[in-house]
């Protein structure tokens, strides 16, 4: 069996992911394909992931996702939001995203029978997501405040959990029912009614925001689950792999059935890693070349700091650090294809300060403030206040 290494791990990451200095690329979309797609459940690490592999400006990537259309914000894997590109989203229409979409529909009706809002929870779904399409069908874009205006179904509460619990009490169902509306693919949040680092989408139909597709209702629509699954693993192994089975199955939020299904259609390989058994494309086994000395400052929940469920080969003894106890990642900062702190805004300047989490050698330090200075200025004096800040961001004080 072949032995890839920790260090040829990080190799490849930093080419691949487009991090290293000199495998940077040029525009949003290529950046979105370097990690497969982009994480999007807080809008502004859609900006500042692309930025930190192509340069892009904030108008680059607004340009990407509203007028040109290239990626697509699509809810999928581990009902995350993330922004695709364009011609992958059959294949995450008919695997991760239905999984998601019926998982959603399921827990809605019996949330909404919990609640007394209908005795028929499956009925009063249909029927309210129903009635959400035809009337975007009718008016056009709706933000979701004036569809709770437009459909009085949308406008009621359900009841979750313990009144007493962290997690429980009353929520509105709106955003309940467009997420399982959205995950099937018959909507999607089109133009941002408020700023970069705000999500107030239009939802509107997929084939108006798309009309030359790929789309549902005109095609090319979502392909079967097996191909769906086949063809997001293949462009997993590409970015990320090698990786464990459990590395996929986290990362698609799918069953081993599933993945071990793409794994064999693609003929893929075993390879001995440090922790355990990874798996490779059949043509992907000659080590990659060295990189020069390399620097970045990711976003919370960016694709490479979560790309993977065992992160011990670039993560180290920080883990407690960065993530927090759901496991979600905050602003991080890199060396070389390891973790080695985070990354914050001064309070009073709003300056990027790079936050150690070891001792740095000066090399990285000097090229880690070289990149705070560079973002600080992207920024142009913009806070981005990520709620997934880790707890070594939290621990900053100026």
């Amino acid at each position: 069996m072949r032995q890839i290494s920790d260090e040829q791990r990080r190799i490849r990451l930093a080419r691949r992911q487009a991090l290293a200095t000199d495998c940077r690329v040029d525009s949003v979309e290529a950046a979105a394909r370097a990690t497969v797609c982009l994480h999007a459940t807080e809008p502004s690490s859609v900006h500042l992931a692309a930025w930190a592999r192509s340069g892009a400006s904030r108008a680059d990537v607004d340009r990407s996702l509203y007028a040109d259309r290239s990626i697509v914000k699509q809810l999928a894997m581990r009902r995350t939001v993330f922004a695709f590109p364009r011609d992958l989203l059959p294949a995450v229409w008919g695997s991760a995203s239905a999984r998601v979409a019926s998982t959603e529909r399921e827990r809605l009706a019996r949330d909404v029978e919990k609640s007394g809002i209908a005795r028929d929870g499956r009925r009063w779904v249909t029927r309210t997501t129903m009635a959400v399409h035809e009337l975007i069908a009718e008016r056009g874009p709706l933000t979701t405040t004036e569809l709770r205006a437009a459909i009085p179904a949308l406008d009621k509460r359900f009841r979750t959990g313990r009144t007493d619990s962290k997690w429980g009490g009353e929520f509105p169902i709106a955003p309940r029912v467009l997420t399982a509306l959205a995950a099937s693919g018959r909507i999607v949040r089109g133009d941002n009614a408020g700023g970069w680092k705000a999500s107030r989408p239009r939802w509107t139909l997929t084939g108006d925001w798309l009309p030359d597709g790929p789309s549902p209702s005109t095609g090319p629509g979502p392909v079967t689950p097996d191909l769906g699954y086949t063809e997001l693993v293949r462009r997993w192994l590409e970015r990320f792999g090698p990786g464990t089975e459990a590395d996929i199955v986290w990362w698609l939020g799918a069953t081993k059935t599933a993945v071990r299904r793409a794994l064999t259609d693609l003929d893929a390989v075993e390879v001995a890693l440090a922790d355990g058994v990874g798996w490779v494309l059949p043509d992907d086994l000659d080590p990659e070349p060295e990189v020069s000395d390399w620097a970045a400052l990711l976003p919370a929940l960016d694709p490479t700091t979560m790309g993977w469920k065992h992160r011990e080969f670039y993560l180290g003894p920080h883990r407690d650090k960065l993530f927090d106890s759901a496991g979600n990642g905050g602003p991080s900062a890199w060396w070389n294809g390891r973790i080695v702190g985070g990354w914050t805004q001064h309070p009073d300047s709003g300056d990027v300060i790079v936050v150690p989490a070891e001792p740095l050698d000066p090399a990285a330090r000097r090229a880690l403030d070289d990149r705070a200075a560079r973002l600080t200025e992207w920024l142009d004096g913009e806070r981005v206040n990520s709620i997934y800040l880790s707890p070594l961001g939290r621990s900053f004080a100026p």
